[in-house]
C-alpha cells in the first residue's frame, strides 16, 4: 500500500470546529463497523470461558485443561501477529481484515466438532492464528487517519468493545447454553460457540466492500478534506514500512521491549477480568449458568461506560501517564480488594467493576502511546511487535491461574499475582516512558 503524503493540493486551513465535523464523519463511517467486527473478535475469544461451565461436566476438564486451552490460543496468536500487521502495511486493511474474519468465523464455527482435550487444543490454536493481526491492525489503520491528539478516545471504543464483548456474551450465552442443549444432538456450548462464531464470516466479507485502505481512498471524502487529512496524520505519523528493515530498527529499539513490557503486565489484569469472571461469579455463590452470564452483564456494562468516559478525560487534558498510573493502581487494588470475599454479592460485584473500569480504561490509554515514540519509518512493524510480545502474557496468565487454582482450590495468590502484574505495568509506564510526547496537539 502506497504511503501517505500531502496531496497535490495545498492543504486548507480548518477553524477548530471544522476539523471536529471532519473527524466526526470519519468517525462515524469507520468506527461504527469496526467497533462491531472487535465486539464480534473478542466475544470469539472470551466465550470459551462461559462454555467451560458445560465443557467441564461434559468433556471432563479440570481448570488446569481449560487454562492450558485458553493459553493455546495466545501461542497461535503470537507466531502469526507481526506478520499479519506487515501485510497490512503493504496490501491494504480491506483485504487483511477479510481474510483474519473469515478464517477465524470458520475456526469458532468449527469448535463443534472438539470431542477430546487434543482437539480442544488444536481448535484454539487456530483460532489464534486466524485473529492475529486483527487487533494491532486496527491500531494501524486508525494512526492513518487518526493524529495521536485524538487517539485515546477512539480506541476507548474499542476497548469499550472488550466489555460489550462481556455483556453480550453475559446476555446470550446462557441463554443458548441451557435453551439450545440438545438441539440436533449437540451440547448448548457447542450451539454457543458456533452461533457467536458465524458473524464473523459475514462482517469479513462485508469489510471487503465497506472499509477504504487509507484516506486518499475515500469517495465519501472531498478533496480538501484528502488533503487536510494527509498533511495532519503525515506530520503526525510519517511514513509507513512493512520491510525487513524497518523490523530489524524495531528489534533493535529499547523503547519497544519497554513498551511490550507493560502491556505485558497489564494483560495479566485485563485477561484474568474476561477470561475467569464466570468462574469468578460463580464462586460468589452463583450456580445456574443463566444466573452466571446476567451478573457478568454488570461489571462489563459499567466498565464500558467508565473507561470511555477516562479516555476521554485523558485527551482533554493533554495526558496519558498519571491516568495510567491511577488506573492501574486502583485496577491493582480492586483485585486484591477480591480476595476479601464480603458477604455481600453486591459488594463483591461493585469491587469486580471497579476493576473492568479502570483496568479496561488503561488499555487505551497505552496504545495512544507507541505510535508516538517509534520511529517514523517502522510504525507498523513496532505497534504488531509490542501486541505480539505483549500478548504472550496470553500464554502464561491463563495456565498459571489455572494451575494455582487447581493446586490450592482459590483464586485468591491468582489475584494477588495478577495485581502484582498490573500494578508493575503503571510504575514501568510512570517512571521508564518519557512525558514529552504524550498527546501531540495540532
Amino acid at each position: 500500500m502506497s504511503n501517505l503524503a500531502p496531496g497535490a493540493m495545498v492543504a486548507p486551513i480548518y477553524t477548530l470546529n471544522e476539523e471536529d465535523a471532519l473527524y466526526r464523519k470519519i468517525w462515524l463511517r469507520i468506527i461504527p463497523f469496526l467497533f462491531l467486527c472487535y465486539v464480534i473478535a473478542y466475544l470469539d475469544r472470551i466465550n470459551i470461558g462461559f462454555a467451560h461451565l458445560q465443557m467441564k461436566q461434559d468433556l471432563g476438564f479440570s481448570d488446569a485443561m481449560y487454562g492450558l486451552g485458553a493459553a493455546v490460543f495466545y501461542i497461535g496468536y503470537v507466531l502469526c501477529e507481526v506478520p499479519s500487521n506487515m501485510l497490512l502495511a503493504r496490501f491494504g486493511a480491506r483485504r487483511t481484515f477479510t481474510r483474519v474474519m473469515v478464517l477465524w468465523g470458520l475456526a469458532s464455527v468449527g469448535m463443534v466438532t472438539v470431542s477430546t482435550p487434543a482437539q480442544f487444543y488444536t481448535m484454539r490454536f487456530l483460532l489464534g492464528v486466524f485473529e492475529a493481526g486483527f487487533f494491532p491492525g486496527i491500531v494501524l489503520y486508525l494512526t492513518y487517519w487518526f493524529p495521536a491528539s485524538r487517539r485515546a478516545s477512539v480506541l476507548a471504543i474499542f476497548f469499550a468493545g472488550v466489555a460489550v464483548a462481556g455483556v453480550m456474551g453475559g446476555l446470550v450465552s446462557g441463554w443458548i447454553m441451557r435453551d439450545m442443549s440438545g438441539v440436533m444432538g449437540l451440547a448448548g456450548w457447542k450451539w454457543m460457540l458456533a452461533i457467536e462464531g458465524a458473524p464473523a464470516i459475514v462482517f469479513g466479507i462485508l469489510a471487503a466492500f465497506f472499509l477504504d485502505d487509507e484516506p486518499r481512498q475515500a469517495r465519501w471524502l472531498s478533496e480538501h478534506e484528502k488533503a487536510f487529512l494527509s498533511r495532519n496524520i503525515h506530520e503526525d505519523h510519517g511514513v509507513k514500512a512493512h520491510s525487513l528493515r524497518a523490523l530489524t530498527r524495531v528489534l533493535s529499539n529499547p523503547r519497544v521491549y519497554l513498551f511490550a513490557f507493560i502491556y505485558f503486565s497489564l494483560t495479566w489484569g485485563s485477561l484474568a477480568l474476561s477470561t475467569w469472571m464466570p468462574l469468578m461469579i460463580r464462586d460468589f455463590g452463583i450456580t445456574d449458568v443463566v444466573s452466571v452470564s446476567l451478573y457478568s452483564v454488570v461489571p462489563n456494562a459499567i466498565g464500558a461506560i467508565g473507561l470511555i468516559f477516562i479516555a476521554r478525560h485523558s485527551d482533554r487534558k493533554a495526558e496519558r501517564h498519571r491516568h495510567y498510573l491511577y488506573c492501574t493502581a486502583g485496577g491493582a487494588l480492586s483485585l486484591i480488594g477480591l480476595t476479601l470475599h464480603l458477604p455481600s454479592l453486591a459488594g463483591m460485584l461493585a469491587m469486580l467493576s471497579v476493576g473492568c473500569v479502570l483496568i479496561y480504561a488503561a488499555l487505551p490509554l497505552f496504545w495512544a502511546l507507541p505510535a508516538s515514540h517509534l520511529p517514523k519509518s517502522s510504525a507498523a512493524a513496532g505497534i504488531a511487535f509490542i501486541s505480539s510480545v505483549g500478548i504472550t502474557s496470553g500464554i502464561v496468565s491463563p495456565w498459571a491461574i489455572g494451575q494455582i487454582k487447581v493446586q490450592t482450590g482459590s483464586m485468591d495468590n491468582a489475584l494477588y499475582l495478577v495485581a502484582a502484574m498490573v500494578m508493575a505495568s503503571g510504575l514501568a509506564m510512570w517512571f521508564g516512558v518519557p512525558r514529552k510526547a504524550d498527546v501531540q496537539q495540532h
